[in-house]
């Protein structure tokens, strides 16, 4: 069955970039939605990015012009680069994968943005 792996997730200044990638396992990447989502201690899981399988995008109010989301059909992966980040954005980052009638997440990968 499909599984998500994260990675990429790791400490970094104000400021900073990062970039993080999620592979997926299986034959439904090219034709699923992805997204990344994000959960911060005592809030709720929130959508940040999604790119739907022609290619289209949306993106969390918070987050636009910052972050960029991507996909490599070839690779099965899906990128998340994150620029100018600030404290606000530290949170658990989540992977999933969104085709009728699946939907996938992966484990998470931490990304802590501090001086």
């Amino acid at each position: 069955q499909v599984q998500l792996a994260e990675t990429g997730g790791v400490l970094v200044q104000p400021g900073g970039s990062l970039r993080l990638s999620c592979v997926a396992s299986g034959s439904m990447f090219s034709s699923s939605t992805m997204a990344w989502y994000r959960q911060a201690p005592g809030k709720q899981r929130e959508l940040v990015a999604r790119i739907l399988s022609f290619g289209s995008t949306d993106y969390l109010d918070a987050v636009k012009g910052r972050f960029t989301i991507s996909r490599d059909n070839a690779k099965n992966t899906v990128y998340l680069q994150m620029n100018s980040l600030k404290p606000e954005d530290t949170a658990v980052y989540y992977c999933n994968l969104r085709r009728v009638p699946f939907d996938k997440w992966g484990q998470g990968t931490q990304v802590t943005v501090s001086s």
